[in-house]
């Protein structure tokens, strides 16, 4: 087991820069932070997976101890495939308590050796959502602010798709 590794799970859709937050402090505290994107499409994505993990790599560069992995199935799979055993997950306010709870303790009766440690971001990002952030992007509002740079102009040209009338299906 690799204690000195974590997993950060997520739609990421899109990242914002709460996530950035809480994956840049992670890598402070883990040798290794592996951001798993979850395909999510019960959530119906704005962006495929491949546009979600092309955003983190252009907002996160080469960051030593980073990596960045498609997540299709069950977070528990990949962490016994990896071998490690901690996941990292975001804590916006008590709000999300009860979902990230229950998630928790699925996951832990699914893999035993599963521990989930919260993170809250930085507080000017406590209002962050990857919901809210679209929202306002399609009703054409400022985005800049929330998300990095190498995802706003994505982010603004989606929502203007959208909002065109255009069916914008994220590739698969």
């Amino acid at each position: 087991m690799n204690q000195s590794a974590a997993i950060y799970p997520g739609s990421f859709d899109p990242v914002h820069r709460g996530h950035v937050d809480v994956i840049l402090r992670s890598a402070r505290m883990f040798q290794r932070v592996v951001i798993a994107v979850a395909a999510s499409t019960g959530k119906g994505p704005l962006f495929s997976m491949e546009e979600r993990i092309s955003m983190l790599r252009e907002t996160l560069g080469e960051h030593a101890g980073i990596e960045i992995l498609p997540l299709r199935g069950l977070l528990v799979d990949l962490a016994r495939e990896l071998g490690v055993f901690t996941v990292i997950r975001g804590l916006r306010a008590v709000s999300d308590f009860e979902f990230e709870f229950q998630m928790a303790l699925m996951n832990r009766r699914l893999e035993p050796r599963l521990e989930t440690i919260y993170l809250t971001p930085q507080e000017d990002y406590t209002y962050l959502s990857s919901r809210l952030i679209k929202e306002v992007a399609l009703l054409g509002g400022d985005v800049r602010d929330f998300v990095p740079q190498a995802v706003a102009g994505r982010l603004v040209e989606a929502a203007q798709a959208l909002r065109d009338g255009a069916s914008r299906k994220p590739a698969a």
